[in-house]
């Protein structure tokens, strides 16, 4: 325990840190501080684990509990009912776990086996995997904004347990209200993608630990994303083709729709075949070329803008605009 003590206060310091870094916006250090404070976070929870007494039905080689039966963790009153965590990666291409197929990346109960299968590497374990760490996990592999359609395609494509449009309704709002209460006590939000009035696009999704201007959404800001989002699902399905790992079908589909709106991106194929990801790779990037410098300067700009002019809340979740304040002065 005077390990794990340690390591609650260098995480609280450290937090300290990361909030003096932003306000006095030392991006570098901030995101320095960032990483140090996530391993930090990591050694914690390995070291809670560690302490834990060990379950004795899982000692005595006995079978899970049934999904659903009584003293299974998902239908007690929160996950796991005090059984510790073990938190999945942050879903961003690189970090551990996150190069496999569906299920890649996903975090689970300790001595929870696989219970109902949900595509490769499923299970009801899944199921206990919080909304928000699956939205991250699908916008981590997009890398850019997405609107809650694309990121439950993508989620249902490349990884374990499925995501509904309605479990989004009160996402972004309760990220703000936690933000708001205790700034930078998680290690990411998830948060909304900015308008060039610097007030939150509607519908666009983003993660607070992504740079200000790939946050930005200007003129060209969704036809870029759109082609940086195929670009990226497709180098994905390479990866999971390299390592001997065979995609699902839904991962396939979502390729071929995406490289239906990009120019030459289905050349020799056809409308109705597979896309070849190699094809929407050079095809999306041909278009960028064309586009990015023009968005490029756009994001700079209204970053440079929302970084003098909006607060840490404001650049996460947007400026209020005349028809918010209306509202609230009704």
């Amino acid at each position: 325990m005077d390990a794990l003590d340690a390591l609650e206060r260098r995480i609280g310091e450290l937090r300290a840190q990361v909030r003096r870094a932003v306000k006095a916006r030392e991006t570098v250090l901030a995101r320095a501080l960032r990483g140090e404070l996530r391993r930090a976070e990591q050694a914690w929870d390995d070291a809670l684990c560690a302490s834990e007494p060990q379950d004795p039905a899982a000692a005595a080689g006995l079978s899970p509990v049934p999904a659903g039966a009584p003293g299974d963790p998902a239908s007690m009153d929160g996950p796991g009912a005090g059984a510790p965590w073990v938190p999945a990666s942050t879903g961003e291409p690189g970090a551990p776990g996150s190069a496999g197929g569906r299920g890649a990346g996903q975090g689970q109960w300790p001595g929870q086996g696989q219970g109902q299968g949900q595509g490769q590497g499923g299970g009801r374990v899944t199921a206990l995997v919080p909304v928000r760490e699956r939205v991250h996990q699908a916008l981590g592999l997009l890398g850019v904004p997405a609107s809650p359609r694309l990121v439950v395609a993508v989620h249902e494509a490349f990884f374990a347990g499925g995501l509904r449009g309605p479990q989004f309704t009160s996402l972004r709002r309760d990220e703000e209200r936690s933000f708001r209460a205790s700034p930078y006590a998680r290690p990411y939000y998830l948060c909304a993608a900015l308008t060039e009035r610097l007030s939150a696009a509607r519908g666009l999704l983003a993660v607070s630990t992504w740079p200000l201007e790939r946050r930005i959404v200007g003129p060209l800001g969704p036809r870029v994303d759109f082609l940086t989002g195929a670009e990226r699902v497709a180098e994905h399905l390479i990866r999971l083709t390299g390592t001997g790992e065979r995609p699902v079908a839904a991962a396939s589909r979502l390729l071929t729709r995406m490289a239906r709106n990009i120019p030459g991106a289905t050349a020799g194929t056809g409308d109705t075949a597979p896309a070849d990801p190699a094809a929407v790779i050079r095809a999306a990037r041909a278009e960028l070329l064309v586009h990015l410098p023009a968005d490029s300067g756009c994001r700079a700009s209204a970053a440079t803008r929302a970084s003098r002019r909006l607060g840490d809340a404001e650049r996460l979740f947007g400026a209020a605009t005349l028809s918010d304040a209306a509202r609230k002065g009704a």
